[in-house]
């Protein structure tokens, strides 16, 4: 490859403008003044864009329409509330351009000569070929390379069929007005939050799912209980069998098994893919390079530094496969270029306690390791107990009528150490918080129960499963040396 081939050298190159990449970007001009990052879309973030802030927004105005539901068993008669399906878009399109348009502030305080527009792909470990949007081609060679490329949805091929009538939750955000009827596909984080919010603001949802799972919920007991409660709200079946799905006149067909077993036929307005997401990593030639890739096709790094397998390459936020979160997206953004703008000295980064939240009612969040990996790593010793609660007749929450939910705190045997939680229950967003605070100092339960509880709140409910996690945990040498082979204290 000769020079002319080329239109540019830098010492650090960032494919992607949103979270992770504007924080690679900053990152990396703290070592140097020769970092270009190369968007092929708008800039700004899924967060602002299409994801967190919108679906608040939504799930705000879904809240207050449902708090008018409540009122009655305050004794306070408001009656049935009207939903200007036009005014709650209006606003949840409004204030999201707001977001959107801080983002893009920070952007364009950014050199122009340090951002590019167009497509990148790698020509080989050092080269990109970005595909402008005028037609027009040029050259990067880059010393060293951030792969901040983000995530789009997900969903069956076949789908593609219905045409107008296929949503994914980006296209929500676009709506002018809420239609009567949809189905989601996907009770996860995404589909759980805005199909509950839709059906309060008057949408008749359907929701089916695979497997059982609702949110990233992995315990058994709190997955059983969260398919009960929310299935007592809308219809949610959470390992469905839907026997048919085709584009009709006025929207789409299904045909469906309901628990009964009985064969079920409906239309809907809309079919909502809430079915995952899928790494941006696809389309970038990474082919053309001998890095090492998971079984999805996406790099590998190291959790610690972001570094692949090619030394001088990085990769982070959704683009990265590990958690698709906008804090988690920062971290990692940081991480990937400041390593990058280092160059040889590579420097682990700092990795927080892992936390998440879903924001329907009753709030979903873990913190830690999840039940899952707990049962994966102990379970075979049973080096691992379990404290509960129920928010069904705690005070605080019984009080504000948001007695519903569970939550489950996860012990170490021996060393008492806390491990991680699972939470359904009011204000959860809240309670995580505090958890992984606790789980970052590395606590003991001991530890945790000497922490100030005041009364009456919500918050005491956690004291309550600490308790009872406490009186089920053995300490001491002795059993930190039986549960050794389990990987405690690891």
């Amino acid at each position: 490859m000769s020079n002319l081939d080329i239109k540019q050298t830098v010492d650090v190159a960032i494919i992607g403008g949103g979270t992770a990449g504007l924080a690679a970007y900053r990152a990396a001009k703290e070592h140097t003044n020769s970092v270009l990052m190369i968007e092929a879309g708008p800039y700004g973030t899924t967060c602002a864009r299409v994801g967190c802030m919108p679906s608040k927004l939504l799930i705000a105005a879904a809240e207050n329409a449902h708090q008018y539901e409540k009122s009655a068993q305050f004794g306070v008669n408001l009656g049935k509330p009207h939903i200007d399906g036009r005014a709650v878009m209006q606003r949840v399109k409004s204030e999201r351009d707001r977001f959107v348009g801080f983002v893009l502030e920070s952007v364009e305080g950014i050199d122009a000569e340090h951002k590019l527009d167009g497509y990148a792909q790698f020509v080989d470990q050092h080269h990109l070929q970005v595909q402008h949007t005028n037609g027009e081609t040029s050259m990067v060679h880059a010393k060293r390379i951030v792969i901040a490329t983000g995530s789009r949805p997900a969903y069956p091929a076949a789908w593609s069929d219905l045409g107008d009538r296929l949503l994914v939750n980006d296209d929500i955000f676009e709506w002018d007005t809420l239609p009567e009827s949809i189905a989601v596909f996907g009770p996860g984080v995404i589909g759980l939050e805005l199909g509950q919010a839709l059906h309060r603001l008057g949408v008749k949802v359907l929701m089916f799912g695979v497997g059982g799972a609702v949110g990233p919920l992995t315990d058994p007991a709190l997955t059983d209980y969260a398919n009960t409660l929310y299935a007592k709200e809308f219809y949610l079946d959470s390992d469905a069998k839907v026997e048919l799905i085709e584009r009709s006149e006025n929207g789409v067909k299904l045909r469906y098994l309901n628990k009964q077993d009985e064969t079920v036929e409906t239309e809907v307005d809309y079919l909502v893919a809430a079915t995952g997401r899928r790494a941006n990593t696809d389309k970038l030639g990474l082919d053309k390079l001998n890095i090492e890739l998971d079984p999805r096709g996406v790099p590998t790094a190291d959790h610690y530094t972001l570094q692949t397998s090619l030394s001088h390459i990085f990769i982070a936020g959704d683009a990265s496969n590990q958690i698709p979160l906008l804090h988690e997206a920062a971290d990692q953004g940081k991480i990937a270029g400041d390593n990058a703008g280092r160059g040889k000295d590579i420097r682990a980064g700092l990795r927080r306690t892992s936390i998440a939240a879903v924001f329907s009612d009753p709030q979903i969040a873990m913190v830690g390791e999840s039940h899952r990996q707990i049962e994966k790593r102990l379970g075979n010793c049973g080096c691992f107990e379990i404290g509960e609660v129920s928010f069904e007749n705690q005070g605080r929450s019984r009080v504000m009528l948001v007695n519903k939910g569970i939550a489950h705190l996860y012990g170490e045997q021996g060393t008492g150490r806390f491990l991680g939680a699972e939470i359904i229950g009011p204000n959860a967003e809240h309670l995580a918080h505090l958890l992984a605070w606790a789980h970052q100092s590395q606590m003991t339960i001991s530890q945790m129960l000497d922490m100030p509880f005041y009364h009456p709140v919500i918050e005491e409910g956690i004291r309550t499963a600490l308790r009872d996690l406490n009186a089920k945990l053995h300490l001491g040498p002795e059993m930190i040396d039986a549960c050794m082979e389990c990987g405690v204290g690891s």
